[in-house]
């Protein structure tokens, strides 16, 4: 493998804006908004997501209805 050619892979927080849960995983996501959270006595950087399978309604079985 070549080196310094791949990006670097650490934990991040994932939120759910609707439903505030959070998910840590790790990723290579570059651009983050800067904000942390501390999980467990230990600090990771915040990436907020509008849709997870703690809101979407195929996982949570809950349909809901956009009338316009």
């Amino acid at each position: 493998m070549k080196a310094d050619i791949h990006p670097e892979y650490k934990e991040v927080v994932f939120q759910d804006i609707s439903t505030g849960e959070t998910f840590l995983t790790r990723s290579t996501i570059e651009k983050t908004s800067g904000e942390t959270i501390t999980l467990d006595g230990n600090e990771y950087p915040l990436v907020r997501i509008e849709v997870s399978s703690a809101s979407h309604p195929f996982y949570t079985g809950k349909q809901t209805l956009v009338d316009t």
